[in-house]
């Protein structure tokens, strides 16, 4: 009884969820999902004490963990926000996109632009720097172009989380290989066998779909245009996303990456582009700098799509985002806290039997953790330390489930709506999850290509002798 009662507000979540965008749309996550959430959590609390397991101090302290935990990814998120704005105001994505226009060609670019980002996050080990510089950049010249936002989101995300998977600089990488005991390279080496096939498959369709789609860009010229009569474009302009580059290069602290790039961008707005921060406000350059770090700024141009383009939102335009962060913690520190989680993971094992089923049983763990703790750190960490011992027992090595928690967890994060990674993502980039998610085929097929290999038996069930 006590299993199906733990099934309560993970249902009623959905339920409350799926009405809200039935209801509101795209604009679920302005409010209403952050409201679902916490619903979701007051009722995981009245099960919980139905069940006799609350204490309300054990309840306050982990949904203070967790929201703790979450902090340095708020911060992130906040200088993003600054990063957006400056880096549009003072001309350097819209350089950017200016030469990328005339460089790639619409018939090759949906698989051109995963192909950079895949490269990039590889070098840099971040799927979230990736997309907030290189991907925002990409975003305008697919729109540019004519493609549909989806489908451009959709291949900057493919290729940002190919890269950010196999990357020995990232940290979900690292982490992935740690908690299941699995040498870092060693896991690396063993991702390939289903990361690679994933996304080589995930490159023909944009290959097919940018070949046939009629995307030829009519008004690429007119837009060109109205670029280098809005901003003053120069090559210089791209020392900055260099700069930051090797500063991510030499693995400095996101946080410092990040600020120092906002800043950089911020001088550099008001020494190339006086006239457009003094649209901005009629006072000062100051306020007007300042005003592009922190709020709303909109420039008009006299183009529809060139005023959407340097329509920039600012440290203030990631608030709903961080709102909604602290609601999925909040519920995440609930059913933790009561062990609703455990319950629902318990139940779980009950259907591993083999090795597919196993493999299964631990992706389908890590995509319901995503949607449950919204985080995938916690996913991962989740995911290997309930089948860490499972494995060991029936005799498969450690990178089984290091790998696996990788197709499982960290690539679906971004696919959930209110995860850090969903938030984040169709924050940065401007598209709502649920438009680019039927796009990002390296991130859908992942967890169905771990499956089908360990269902073929593409496995080594013997120890590694190292782990020997």
């Amino acid at each position: 009884m006590s299993r199906i009662l733990s099934l309560v507000p993970f249902v009623a979540l959905i339920a409350l969820i799926a009405t809200c965008v039935s209801v509101f749309g795209t604009d679920a996550l302005d409010g209403a999902t952050q409201v679902s959430l916490l619903i979701a959590s007051a009722i995981c609390v009245f099960v919980g004490f139905l069940m006799g397991r609350v204490k309300w101090e054990a309840l306050e302290q982990e949904m203070t963990a967790k929201i703790a935990s979450c902090m340095p990814s708020i911060i992130i998120l906040l200088l993003i926000g600054a990063i957006g704005g400056t880096w549009i105001i003072s001309g350097i994505v819209p350089t950017m996109i200016y030469y990328g226009v005339q460089v790639l060609r619409p018939e090759w670019f949906l698989v051109s632009s995963s192909l950079f980002c895949a490269l990039v996050s590889v070098m840099v080990g971040s799927s979230w720097t990736t997309v907030a510089t290189i991907g925002v950049a990409l975003m305008g010249i697919g729109r540019a172009h004519g493609f549909d936002d989806g489908w451009v989101a959709g291949s900057i995300i493919t290729g940002a989380y190919f890269g950010d998977k196999l990357s020995p600089l990232s940290d979900t990488t690292v982490l992935a290989s740690s908690v299941s005991g699995t040498p870092l390279f060693t896991h690396i080496r063993y991702m390939m066998t289903t990361t690679i096939p994933t996304f080589s498959v995930s490159l023909l369709i944009f290959i097919v779909a940018g070949l046939m789609m009629d995307v030829s860009g009519s008004s690429e010229m007119n837009f060109l245009s109205q670029l280098d009569s809005t901003f003053m474009i120069s090559p210089w302009l791209l020392l900055v996303p260099v700069i930051t580059g090797i500063m991510i290069a030499r693995r400095w602290p996101a946080m410092v990456v990040l600020f120092l790039a906002a800043m950089m961008a911020a001088i550099v707005a008001v020494v190339w582009q006086p006239a457009l921060v003094a649209q901005i406000t009629e006072n000062s350059w100051y306020e007007g700098i300042m005003r592009v770090i922190y709020g709303s700024t909109q420039i008009q141009t006299g183009a529809e799509q060139l005023d959407q383009l340097v329509h920039t939102r600012g440290m203030a335009g990631m608030m709903p985002t961080v709102w909604l962060i602290i609601c999925a913690q909040v519920f995440g520190g609930v059913v933790t806290a009561t062990g609703i989680l455990r319950d629902v993971m318990q139940m779980l094992l009950r259907f591993v039997h083999g090795t597919a089923s196993l493999v299964a049983s631990t992706v389908f763990t890590g995509i319901f953790c995503n949607i449950a703790l919204a985080d995938q750190f916690l996913s991962i960490i989740l995911s290997s330390s309930m089948f860490k011992d499972v494995y060991r027992e029936r005799g498969y090595e450690s990178r089984l489930l290091s790998r696996t928690c990788e197709d499982g967890a960290t690539v679906t994060s971004v696919l959930v709506p209110w995860n850090t990674c969903g938030l984040v993502q169709s924050t940065v980039l401007g598209v709502a999850t649920l438009t680019y998610l039927p796009y990002c085929f390296f991130n859908l097929l992942s967890p169905l290509t771990s499956i089908i290999f360990a269902g073929t038996r593409f496995v080594h069930p013997k120890p590694l002798k190292e782990e020997q």
